[in-house]
């Protein structure tokens, strides 16, 4: 399948040289639509990402080196109408048997399979998809785009640290009425996760990755048994010097809806030091049934009702920034967002963990950061701590998590002259344990007690 792909896109490149065999034939009109949207360009990715993952002794180890390349096609504009269309194939140049289950807990690879096709581990050849194919309708103060697109918002996000982001599908519109305001919003009625080669539904995406317990301890039943008609979002943006404020709505039809507020004062750009604070509220309830009249079966718990507080406070010098957090959990249910969709936006968030699926949490978080934009770097140290519910608590600890220590180095390089477009990124992250297990190991494997390593190469043409 991929074959096809590769020549699908490779027919993208052949349309400017077209365009100028048909421009030495007659005239053109310049302003038809064929000569306008013709005048796009073609933008080439290409992405070498080598995981590795180091668990507690006795226990399965996974490694895996992907190997991928796409192309898109933008076009240029007609009366503000314009479209795109994009692809992208992967390689699994070598792994571990991803769908090797470990002899002692049962459980596959967390990680590595993400970088691949999640559905089917055993898949080491056909992995492409259809990434961006939408019509997109431009005016003097905004955009609306249809079709499959990359939308972000602080629940629906690309969470590209793997192989390739995720996807939706749908209607997207952004609106600027004034210079401090910014409104955002759409319709998303399909998904495609990353680490998958497939679109979904929305109700059918959510279960794809591993669902975790029900509240009463026994394997989640949601997987493909939601229904639901899409996802509606609607976002509000109050920018003024800066002090930021945003507003956010995501309801996912018949399942649940989540509701965010976030009041942030960012450093000021002209001195060279200055403080930034953050503050988030977030709250969940089910709607309607929580997705199927059994509660075994359903997503959402109709009687819970989830409340996130989430705070950072940081002082930037110069190039570097320093950055304390701290996010609280209420105990009344667990904040749930399918992990197939984005990363939580917490400020305590730390890249390869989450704490959606649980309530009940105390996090703290500090993060040394430091960049300069002018010689591309960019470098990492964080650190965490993780209160969780006990591994056994299924009502607050969806996916038997214990309290842990996390650890995290992440070193960005943005090569220029012959390198530009040239960029690699060294992560590491090791997480400890600091809760109770019961010497059940099936709470520590690709949990705790793990070194996790990645090198990634992009190249950008």
């Amino acid at each position: 399948m991929y074959i096809r792909s590769l020549l699908f896109l490779s027919c993208l490149i052949t349309i400017p040289s077209f365009a100028q065999q048909r421009t030495n034939q007659s005239t053109p009109d310049t302003n038809s639509i064929r000569s306008k949207w013709l005048k796009g360009k073609i933008e080439s990715r290409f992405r070498l990402y080598m995981m590795s993952t180091d668990n507690a002794s006795g226990l399965s180890d996974y490694h895996a080196l992907a190997f991928g390349g796409g192309l898109k096609y933008e076009s240029g504009a007609w009366h503000g109408l314009s479209f795109g269309v994009s692809g992208f194939f992967i390689w699994n140049l070598a792994s571990a048997d991803l769908s090797k289950k470990d002899p002692k807990t049962g459980a596959r690879s967390r990680y590595e399979i993400g970088q691949f096709d999640a559905e089917d581990p055993g898949n080491r050849n056909d992995m492409d998809r259809l990434e961006d194919f939408y019509l997109q309708y431009k005016w003097k103060s905004g955009e609306t785009r249809f079709g499959k697109q990359e939308i972000k918002t602080p629940f629906i996000n690309p969470q590209d640290g793997r192989m390739r982001p995720t996807g939706e599908q749908g209607v997207w519109t952004q609106w600027e009425p004034g210079e401090k305001w910014k409104l955002q919003g759409g319709w998303i009625y399909k998904m495609s996760p990353r680490g998958t080669v497939r679109w979904y539904g929305v109700a059918e995406s959510m279960g794809l990755f591993p669902a975790g317990v029900n509240e009463d301890g026994r394997p989640s039943g949601y997987p493909s048994n939601l229904e639901s008609n899409g996802m509606g979002i609607l976002g509000l943006q109050y920018q003024h010097g800066q002090m930021q404020i945003q507003a956010w709505e995501h309801l996912v039809e018949g399942i649940f809806h989540t509701s965010m507020f976030q009041l942030e004062k960012k450093p000021s750009t002209t001195k060279p030091q200055g403080f930034e604070t953050g503050f988030q509220y977030i709250y969940q309830q089910s709607l309607a049934n929580g997705g199927h009249n059994d509660p075994a079966k359903a997503y959402f718990q109709q009687q819970a009702r989830v409340h996130v507080l989430s705070a950072k406070a940081g002082w930037k010098y110069k190039q570097a920034l320093i950055r304390l957090n701290a996010t609280h959990i209420g105990k009344n249910g667990r904040f749930l967002m399918p992990r197939e969709w984005g990363r939580e936006p917490f400020y305590t968030f730390i890249p390869r963990e989450r704490n959606e699926g649980s309530g009940g949490v105390n996090a703290v978080t500090m993060n040394i950061i430091r960049e300069n934009p002018r010689k591309k770097w960019r470098t990492e140290i964080s650190y965490g701590y993780y209160d969780m519910p006990d591994v056994k608590d299924a009502r607050l600890n969806k996916y038997q998590m214990p309290s842990y220590h996390h650890f995290l180095a992440d070193v960005k390089y943005a090569f220029r002259g012959m390198g530009d477009g040239l960029s690699i990124e060294l992560l590491y992250a090791y997480k400890k344990n600091a809760g109770e297990t019961y010497r059940d190991p099936k709470y520590l494997i690709n949990k705790v007690d793990m070194h996790h390593f990645n090198i990634i190469l992009n190249y950008i043409l």
